[in-house]
């Protein structure tokens, strides 16, 4: 289980905590929860998230459960710093739509003495490391994984299986485009797609040997 640290006043240093895992599975929900401790604690905190992500509310993190907290939108890593003077806590929703510049601005932050929670999905939907995520992990003091339950097995599910059909690695949705798999179930799921794909001809239409 994950335990929050405390500000060491004599390191003056921070940390990065990295919240991941499939979609549906509560990563934006843990991080609200952590940011609103340490805005209860009076700590000053600020969040961020890409501009491209328009789902919900321009200026707000929004979690599948309808749970908010204040955000503001940037559209590259390289304006957080400048926006973040003077915080505690520095909250990155969606951290795996952000260009490589934010592995930096993370540890930039830390070292500052900053605290920085950071959630995203750990893998696309061909279930490949996203973006710089885990770069991201690698650098973390502290990785956080969640699952989401898979909707074909009731297992716990960490694949991101897109219904749609687009192959944009970026395809914002809900339900309606993704759902959490388990590993059997998206290998399954992933097998059907290409089955479907096969140009298989009908025997008949075939070339006969007499005629070859």
């Amino acid at each position: 289980m994950f335990l929050e640290n405390t500000v060491n006043q004599k390191e003056q240093f921070g940390w990065i905590e990295v919240i991941c895992g499939s979609m549906f599975s509560g990563k934006t929900e843990e991080l609200i929860r952590r940011l609103k401790r340490a805005q209860f604690a009076r700590q000053r905190v600020e969040i961020f998230t890409p501009a491209i992500d328009t789902r919900y509310e321009e200026d707000k993190v929004v979690s599948h459960d309808s749970n908010e907290i204040r955000s503001t939108p940037v559209p590259a890593a390289a304006n957080i710093p400048i926006l973040a003077d003077d915080c505690d806590v520095i909250g990155i929703d969606e951290a795996q739509f952000f260009d490589d510049e934010i592995v930096k601005v993370c540890n930039d932050l830390a070292n500052r003495g900053m605290r920085v929670i950071v959630a995203g999905l750990d893998m696309d939907f061909r279930g490949n490391p996203f973006g710089p995520m885990p770069a991201l992990m690698a650098t973390a003091e502290y990785v956080t994984k969640v699952h989401a339950v898979c909707t074909r097995t009731g297992n716990l599910a960490h694949f991101s299986y897109r219904k749609a059909q687009s192959d944009d690695l970026v395809l914002l949705g809900e339900t309606e485009e993704y759902e959490p798999l388990s590993r059997a179930a998206y290998y399954k799921a992933v097998l059907r797609e290409k089955v479907k794909k096969m140009d298989v001809q009908d025997p008949e239409e075939l070339p006969s040997k007499k005629q070859a």
